[in-house]
C-alpha cells in the first residue's frame, strides 16, 4: 500500500479506538477523521463531501420527519394503548410489543420508533408493574429485527442501497428485497425473545416513581359525543390501571356517583373527577376519547399541539388569590387554562372553573410555550415549570398520517417513486396537512446521525482512491481462497465484529469497498455481499454501542453491558447462521 494507504487505515484505527474507549460522540469522531483526510489531501472535497448527497443519507432525514408527524399525531401512542391492552405476564407482554414493533419497523426508520415508544412503554410499565428492564431491550431488538426485512426499515439499509445506486456496476436493491433473510430472522428472533426473554433480562428500572410524588391534583375529564370510550367499562377503558390516579365520582344528568366501581359503564357527555400524580395526569391527558371539562381549552389561541403542561405554584400577591378561577377569567389573564390543581394533599372536589385559588396552589396548565418567558420571572408564582414530553397530542391527525406512510410504503414498494422521492413527498405531505409544524419537523431530525454518517461516507470514500480497500480484499480472500461462500461468512464476521465494536452505518460503509473488491476478484455477484452486510451491519445485539436503539434504551431500562452479551449473543448467533445458510441459496453468484 501507498503512504496515502496506510494514513487512511491509521484515521479508520484511531476513530475505531476513540469510538471504543471514549465518551466523545460518534458524529465528533468521524467527522474529525474526515475532516483530516480532506485537509490532509488524501481525499478531494467532492469526495468527503459526497456523503452529504447521499441518496440513503437524505432519505433517512425525510424518514425522522415522517416518525415525527407521527408521534406529534398521537399515532403511536394510539397503537401502544390498543395492542398492550391489560397484560398480566413479561412473556405476553414481550410478544405484544414485539409484533408491531417489527412491523412498524419493516416500514419505517426505526431508531424514531423506539424514540417513541420508550416514554409511552414506561407509562405502561407503571400501569401493569412489569419491569420496564423486562420490555425495552425486546423493543429495541424487535425494532432491529423488523428494519432488516425492507429497504427503508432502517438506516443501513439505505446508506448501502445509496452506495450501490452509486456504484454503477451492480444493480440496486428492490424495497422487499431484504425480506428474504430478514424475515426468517424476525420470525427466529420473536421466537428466541419470547422463550427465553423473561429468564435472560433482569428485573430493574420498575420506574414507581409516581408513587413518591406528593402531588396529588384534581382534575375532571368529559366524554364526549362519538367517544370510543363510550359504553365501555371503566376497567376496560383502562380508566384504573394508571398508578397514582383515583377515580372520586362521575357527574351524569345531574347525579352523583360515588366509589365508581371498575364495571361501571360510561356514557357520552359524564363528567369524570379523577384525583392523582402528576404523571398519570398527563397520561390521561393523553388517553383517547376523553377531553378537559373545561371548555376553555379549545379558547386559546394556539393548536393543542403547539402548547405545553407546565406546573405553576400560586404566591402570595397572585392577583386571582381567593377568588375562583372561572371569577378571575384565568384564561383572558395568562392565555392558559387551568387543568388540575393541588392543595397539600387536600382532595378538591369542587370543578375546576369554582376552585377558590389559595398561596401555594399547585396549578397544571396548559398554556404557549410563551408563557414561561413570560412569568418565569413574575410575583404571580413561586415557581414555574414545564413538564418535559407532556405535548398534547393532536389525535385528530393520526389517521391521515398513517394514510400517507401507508401511501409513502406503496408508491415505493411498486416501483412508481424511488425510496428517496417518496419519503419527501410524505415528509412534504406531513407538514401540508399540519400534522407536524414546520420548525418542529426540522428538530425532529437527529442531526448528528446524519453527520456521522455523511462522515463515515466520507471515509469510506478514502478506502476506495488510495487502494485500501483493494488490499484488503486480496488480504481475506488469501483466507477465503477464492470460495464464494466463505467469502460471505468472513464478510459477515467483519461486518459484525465492526457494528458492535462501533455503529451500523460506519460499519456498513466502510466494509462496503472492501466486499465489493472481493466479489469483483472473485467475479460474482456483489448482490449476495449486500445482503450480508445488511443483516451483519444490523445484528448488534451484543452491545449497546453498536446501534442507537440499543443505546437509547441502557438508561432508562436500568441495563449493565452484561445483560446485552447475556441476551444478545445467542441472538446474533442465531442471525448469523440464518444469514449465511440461506443468502447463497436465494441470491445466485
Amino acid at each position: 500500500m501507498t503512504f496515502e494507504g496506510w494514513t487512511v487505515v491509521g484515521v479508520i484505527l484511531l476513530c475505531l479506538s476513540l469510538l471504543i474507549t471514549t465518551h466523545y460522540s460518534v458524529d465528533m469522531i468521524l467527522l474529525a477523521g474526515m475532516a483530516f483526510l480532506l485537509i490532509s489531501g488524501i481525499i478531494t472535497p467532492t469526495e468527503a463531501l459526497s456523503g452529504f448527497s447521499n441518496e440513503g443519507m437524505l432519505t433517512v432525514a425525510a424518514l425522522y420527519v415522517v416518525a415525527g408527524a407521527l408521534k406529534e399525531t398521537g399515532a403511536i401512542q394510539y397503537i401502544t394503548q390498543k395492542v398492550m391492552g391489560d397484560t398480566k405476564t413479561v412473556r405476553t407482554a414481550q410478544a405484544r410489543i414485539m409484533a408491531p414493533v417489527m412491523f412498524m419497523s419493516a416500514f419505517m426508520n426505526n431508531t424514531p420508533i423506539v424514540a417513541s415508544f420508550i416514554p409511552a412503554l414506561e407509562h405502561w410499565s407503571r400501569k401493569t408493574r412489569i419491569p420496564i428492564s423486562k420490555i425495552l431491550i425486546p423493543l429495541s431488538y424487535a425494532a432491529i429485527l423488523g428494519g432488516t426485512c425492507t429497504l427503508i426499515g432502517t438506516s443501513t439499509n439505505l446508506i448501502l442501497n445509496g452506495l450501490l445506486i452509486e456504484e454503477g456496476s451492480t444493480r440496486a436493491l428492490g424495497l422487499f428485497e431484504p425480506a428474504w433473510v430478514g424475515v426468517p430472522s424476525a420470525i427466529a428472533g420473536f421466537i428466541y425473545l419470547y422463550l427465553f426473554g423473561d429468564k435472560l433480562l433482569p428485573s430493574r428500572g420498575e420506574a414507581f416513581e409516581s408513587f413518591k410524588d406528593p402531588r396529588e391534583y384534581t382534575i375532571e375529564m368529559v366524554v364526549p359525543p362519538g367517544s370510543p370510550l363510550s359504553g365501555k367499562s371503566v376497567q376496560d377503558a383502562g380508566l384504573r390501571q394508571l398508578p397514582g390516579l383515583f377515580l372520586v365520582e362521575i357527574y351524569r344528568n345531574e347525579q352523583v356517583i360515588p366509589a365508581v366501581a371498575p364495571d361501571q359503564n360510561l356514557l357520552e357527555n359524564d363528567r369524570l373527577i379523577f384525583a392523582g400524580v402528576v404523571d398519570s395526569i398527563v397520561d390521561l391527558q393523553n388517553t383517547q376519547g376523553l377531553i378537559p371539562a373545561t371548555n376553555q381549552v379549545f379558547k386559546l389561541d394556539a393548536p393543542r399541539n403547539e402548547r405545553i403542561l407546565i406546573e405553576a405554584v400560586v404566591s402570595t400577591s397572585h392577583p386571582l388569590k381567593g377568588r375562583t378561577i372561572k371569577e378571575g377569567g384565568f384564561r383572558d389573564r395568562y392565555n392558559a387554562v387551568v387543568l388540575a390543581v393541588s392543595r397539600s394533599g387536600e382532595r378538591l372536589k369542587e370543578k375546576i372553573g369554582d376552585i377558590s385559588l389559595k398561596t401555594g396552589d399547585t396549578l397544571l396548565l396548559e398554556a404557549h410555550k410563551g408563557f414561561l418567558r413570560r412569568y418565569r420571572n413574575s410575583n404571580d408564582y413561586y415557581l414555574i415549570s414545564p413538564i418535559e414530553g407532556a405535548t398534547p397530542a393532536n389525535y385528530e391527525k393520526s389517521g391521515i398520517t398513517l394514510l400517507i406512510l401507508l401511501a409513502m410504503v406503496i408508491l415505493a414498494g411498486t416501483g412508481i417513486l424511488s425510496m428517496l422521492k417518496a419519503a419527501f413527498l410524505a415528509a412534504g405531505a406531513m407538514i401540508l396537512v399540519r400534522a407536524i409544524r414546520y420548525n418542529v419537523s426540522i428538530e425532529s431530525i437527529d442531526w448528528r446521525v446524519l453527520l456521522a454518517i455523511a462522515s463515515s461516507l466520507g471515509i469510506g470514500h478514502a478506502l476506495s482512491s488510495t487502494g485500501v480497500a483493494e488490499y484488503l480484499a486480496t488480504s481475506i480472500m488469501s483466507v477465503a481462497k477464492s470460495d464464494p461462500i466463505l467469502a460471505l461468512i468472513v464478510t459477515y464476521l467483519i461486518t459484525w465484529i465492526l457494528t458492535e465494536l462501533i455503529t451500523n452505518n460506519a460499519a456498513a460503509v466502510l466494509i462496503f469497498p472492501i466486499a465489493l473488491s472481493i466479489a469483483q476478484s472473485i467475479g460474482v455477484d456483489f448482490i449476495p455481499f449486500a445482503i450480508v452486510i445488511i443483516m451483519g451491519a444490523s445484528a448488534s445485539f451484543s452491545t449497546p454501542l453498536g446501534y442507537q436503539t440499543n443505546l437509547m434504551i441502557y438508561g432508562p431500562g436500568g441495563y449493565r453491558y452484561s445483560d446485552y452479551i447475556r441476551i444478545g449473543l445467542p441472538l446474533n448467533f442465531i442471525v448469523g447462521l440464518i444469514t449465511v445458510s440461506l443468502v447463497p441459496q436465494l441470491w445466485s453468484f
